[in-house]
């Protein structure tokens, strides 16, 4: 790993918020902590028994914020392990980079691509903005950001990560 974990944890944990009660996201799911979809993602046995806590028990009575810090990592973690399975060259670009793609990852989930039966979901339905990325053409990779629902949808998020990814620099 060369990217700055902690430093991406900040940057999340800003773009997500912290809530330790179930709200619904702007996209209507109920979600809690830093951003965890608890719809799509839900708690996992795992977790249910390293933290005592289930959906219900979320929808119920909340979460403590370990609880919450717990949930973040893992879905960190989760992120991680889904670029190496569906993009593994993420790990050859710069620390900066590597950044935007986890956070973009955590974000929208790693999705599928777009086939002749399905509309694409997630970061993999960037069909044209991935190989740019891969490649190394940061201004066409930007530009495909920029023209996303995504892009449109996050706001400054959106504004913050295209602007790591074009210049490979800590934002301001």
């Amino acid at each position: 790993m060369t990217y700055d974990r902690a430093r991406l944890a900040r940057e999340i944990a800003r773009d997500e918020g912290d809530k330790l009660a179930v709200y619904r996201c702007s996209k209507g799911y109920l979600t809690i902590g830093k951003g965890r979809n608890l719809d799509q993602v839900g708690i996992t046995a795992q977790e249910t028994a390293t933290l005592g806590i289930t959906v219900a028990s979320c929808i119920a009575r909340g979460i403590t914020q370990g609880q919450s810090d717990a949930l973040f990592a893992n879905d960190i973690a989760r992120s991680e392990a889904d670029l190496d399975r569906h993009l593994s060259w993420w790990r050859k670009l710069d620390p900066v980079r590597q950044r935007v793609m986890l956070n973009m990852c955590f974000n929208m989930g790693i999705g599928w691509p777009p086939s002749k039966t399905r509309k694409g979901k997630g970061l993999r339905a960037f069909t044209g903005t991935l190989p740019k990325i891969e490649r190394g053409d940061w201004a066409g990779a930007v530009a495909g950001m920029r023209a996303s629902l995504w892009h449109r949808q996050v706001g400054d998020r959106a504004v913050r990560l295209e602007a790591m990814m074009l210049t490979g620099k800590e934002p301001r």
